[in-house]
């Protein structure tokens, strides 16, 4: 703490640093993006997939963008908890995103691999969040992109063994 500062200060609503809380807040923005730039994606697989996997991949692309959609309004959350405004313009998203939009993919083995590439994406983000919210004492956050870790080093597992033959 700053000489002459007090506690609220320095701290946000939930008492976390304020400084360290912007720089998680910027980087979930970042991760909010990506999310949003992916569901798209996921949603234009589940509506457009052909071939003889449809009946599979229909049902499993829906289970994975309405999961994303919970993740999407999660990360929104919590950047409102730290204090920021989550980006809300798809504006915004496309500036920010790493992901790229897929369009018009209705091949298998093509919208799994971009399903995949994706989920590299999102860990890579999400573990160094996890560094950013360990460094501002930040619990919510760090189990919030743990959980999402975990979840998706086996989503991965099983969309890595679809690309088996």
């Amino acid at each position: 703490k700053k000489k002459g500062m007090t506690a609220t200060e320095t701290t946000n609503a939930i008492g976390l640093d304020t400084h360290k809380s912007a720089e998680l807040i910027s980087s979930l923005n970042e991760l909010l993006s990506n999310y949003q730039v992916y569901y798209m994606n996921v949603r234009g697989f589940h509506w457009n997939i052909k071939g003889d996997k449809f009946f599979e991949l229909h049902v499993k692309f829906e289970e994975l963008y309405n999961d994303l959609e919970l993740k999407i309004d999660e990360v929104a959350e919590r950047i409102l908890m730290l204090g920021g405004t989550p980006l809300h313009t798809f504006g915004d998203y496309m500036e920010i995103s790493s992901i790229a939009p897929a369009k018009n993919v209705s091949e298998a083995r093509a919208a799994v691999q971009s399903i995949l590439d994706g989920f590299k994406t999102l860990l890579l983000k999400q573990r160094s969040l996890l560094e950013l919210s360990d460094n501002a004492d930040d619990e919510g956050t760090n189990s919030l992109m743990s959980d999402y870790v975990r979840e998706q080093e086996k989503l991965i597992w099983m969309y890595s063994a679809f690309m088996k033959d």
